[in-house]
C-alpha cells in the first residue's frame, strides 16, 4: 500500500509541472481518486506511455503535409493497434500476478479450481434454493400420480409459495401470471381433468373442480388477494387452493400407477394412502405441553400419512404391523435427529422388505439401490423433512429395510449439508410424514411409550400377500 500511495504522489507531481494542464480539471479529476488504489500507478504509466505516441504522430504528419487521409488512418490504426497489444499483455501479466498471489496465500490443488465450474448434476448440492419439499404436506402433494394437467396447475401454484418467501417487494405480477395460467389450464382442460376421475368418484370430482375455479377458497378469490397485495390472504388462499387440488388428484389416483415386479408380490402392499394414529404417553409420568388454551396432556396424538404411491411395499409392511398390534406398548428411544421404535412382537415380526426409493421424475421405485444426491438424484419422498417416517436398515444387509424398526426423522437444517439436504438423503426407505402432532416430536424422550397405533383411514387399500 505504501508503494501505491507514493507512486500516486509522484504521478501527481509530474502532472502538476505541466503548465498546459488546467488546474481546475486536474483537481476535478484527482479529488475522486483514492491514492492508495492499487491500479493508480498503472493509470499514470499509461498517460506517460501515451505521450511518445502523440509526439510521433506530430513528427510524421509535419514531414508529410500532403499525406492522404487514408494514409493517416492507417498510421493511426497501426499505432493504436500496437498500443492495444501492449495493454492486453500488461493486463495478462497483472492477472497472472493476482492468481499467483491467491495461490500462495490460499493454496489449492489444481483439481480444486474445477469446482468453480459446477456440473448441473452436482448443482443441487451447492444451491441453497433446492426445491425439495420442506413440509410433509407438500411432499405428499407432489407424490400423487395424478392427471398431467392437474400437475401443471399444481406446479404453477407451488411456485407462488416460493415467491411469497421473498422479503419486502414481493413479485405480485409473477404470482398473478401463475394463477391466470392455472385458471386457463383448468378451464381449457376441464374434460380431460374430470375424465381422469373414476366413474364412482365423478360427482365428488365435479364438486371439487367447481370449488377450485369459483369456490370461496378457489383460484378466482386467490387472484383477487394477489391484486390487493395482501400476503397473509394470499398465503391462506393458496393453501386452500392447493388442498382442493390434492383432494381432486387423490380421486384421480385410486391405485398404483405401475406394476410391481413379480418377485415382490409376496410382500404386503399399500395401494394408495392410509393414515395411522399414534397415542403417545410419557414414560416418567410427566405430561406433554398443553395445546393453545388447553391443559397439559397425559397422552398426545400423532398422525402419520403413509404413501403407498411411492413406497407400496414399505408402507404395506408397516400398515400390516400396525394392524397386527406390533407397536402397541412399544418404547421409544431418541437420538439427536431421530425417534426410534421396535415391534413388541419381536425382531422377526414383519417382512424384510428391499430398500425402496422412488427417484424424482421416475414412475416406479428403485429396489435395493440408494440414490446419489451428488449426481442430482433426489427422491419423491425426501428424508429432509421434519417428521418424515422411514424404516431403518436391516442388520443383515443395507439393501433391505428392517422388518419392523421405524423412526421419525427430526430434520434440522443446521445439521444438513449443502443445499439444505440431509447427509442421509436417498439412503433410507421413507414411506410417510407426520401431518398432525409435529409439535409433539421434540417433547418425546427416551422411555416414552406408544400406547396404541391404529389405521384410521385407508385400511381397505392394504393388500395382503398370497400365502401360496
Amino acid at each position: 500500500m505504501t508503494l501505491s500511495f507514493s507512486s500516486a504522489i509522484i504521478c501527481s507531481q509530474k502532472i502538476s509541472k505541466n503548465p498546459s494542464v488546467n488546474p481546475y480539471s486536474l483537481n476535478q479529476r484527482f479529488l475522486s481518486v483514492n491514492p492508495s488504489f492499487p491500479f493508480y500507478r498503472t493509470r499514470c504509466r499509461r498517460r506517460e506511455a501515451a505521450r511518445p505516441i502523440h509526439s510521433a504522430l506530430r513528427r510524421i504528419f509535419s514531414k508529410n503535409p500532403s499525406m492522404e487521409v487514408k494514409g493517416r488512418h492507417e498510421v493511426l490504426a497501426d499505432l493504436y493497434r500496437s498500443s492495444l497489444e501492449f495493454g492486453i499483455k500488461s493486463f495478462g501479466s497483472a492477472v497472472g500476478v493476482v492468481l499467483v498471489f491467491v495461490q500462495i496465500a490460499s493454496p489449492l490443488s489444481l483439481t480444486a479450481w474445477s469446482s468453480w465450474s459446477i456440473s448441473p448434476a452436482e448443482a443441487v448440492l451447492y444451491s441453497p434454493d433446492t426445491k425439495v419439499p420442506r413440509t410433509g404436506e407438500l411432499a405428499l402433494r407432489k407424490a400423487i400420480p395424478a392427471n398431467t394437467n392437474m400437475k401443471a396447475i399444481q406446479d404453477s401454484l407451488e411456485d407462488i409459495s416460493y415467491l411469497l418467501r421473498i422479503p419486502q417487494r414481493k413479485p405480485y405480477g409473477t404470482m398473478e401470471g401463475n394463477v391466470k395460467k392455472a385458471l386457463k389450464i383448468a378451464r381449457d382442460e376441464k374434460v380431460s381433468i374430470l375424465a381422469s376421475v373414476p366413474a364412482e368418484f365423478r360427482e365428488k370430482g365435479s364438486e371439487l373442480y367447481a370449488s377450485l375455479i369459483d369456490g370461496k377458497d378457489g383460484l378466482q378469490n386467490l387472484l383477487e388477494f394477489i391484486k390487493d397485495k395482501d400476503p397473509d390472504k394470499v398465503s391462506v388462499g393458496l393453501a386452500s387452493s392447493l388442498d382442493t387440488i390434492a383432494q381432486l388428484e387423490l380421486l384421480q389416483a385410486p391405485g398404483l400407477s405401475f406394476l410391481l415386479p413379480e418377485q415382490y408380490l409376496k410382500y404386503p402392499r399399500l395401494n394408495g394412502r392410509a393414515m395411522v394414529e399414534f397415542a403417545i404417553e410419557k414414560g416418567d409420568g410427566t405430561t406433554f405441553s398443553p395445546e393453545a388454551g388447553g391443559e397439559p396432556r397425559q397422552t398426545a396424538i400423532i398422525q402419520v400419512v403413509l404413501d403407498g404411491y411411492s413406497a407400496p411395499l414399505t408402507a404395506g409392511n408397516f400398515a400390516k404391523l400396525v394392524v397386527d398390534g406390533a407397536y402397541n406398548g412399544a418404547k421409544l428411544s431418541c437420538t439427536n435427529q431421530a425417534i426410534l421404535s421396535e415391534s413388541v412382537l419381536g425382531k422377526n415380526s414383519g417382512y424384510s422388505v428391499p430398500l425402496e426409493i422412488m427417484p424424482s421424475g421416475q414412475f416406479e421405485p428403485l429396489y435395493k439401490t440408494t440414490l446419489s444426491v451428488q449426481d442430482g438424484e433426489l427422491p419423491v419422498l425426501p428424508l429432509s423433512v421434519y417428521g418424515a417416517v422411514a424404516m431403518t436398515h436391516s442388520d443383515v444387509s443395507e439393501e433391505y429395510s428392517s422388518p419392523n424398526q421405524f423412526f421419525f426423522y427430526l430434520y434440522d437444517k443446521r445439521s444438513a449439508g449443502l443445499g439444505g439436504l440431509s447427509f442421509d438423503e436417498g439412503q433410507f426407505s421413507v414411506f410417510g410424514y407426520t401431518t398432525v402432532g409435529r409439535d409433539i416430536l421434540p417433547q418425546v424422550k427416551n422411555g416414552d411409550v406408544i400406547r396404541s397405533a391404529k389405521i384410521v383411514e385407508g385400511q381397505d387399500r392394504l393388500v395382503f400377500p398370497n400365502e401360496g
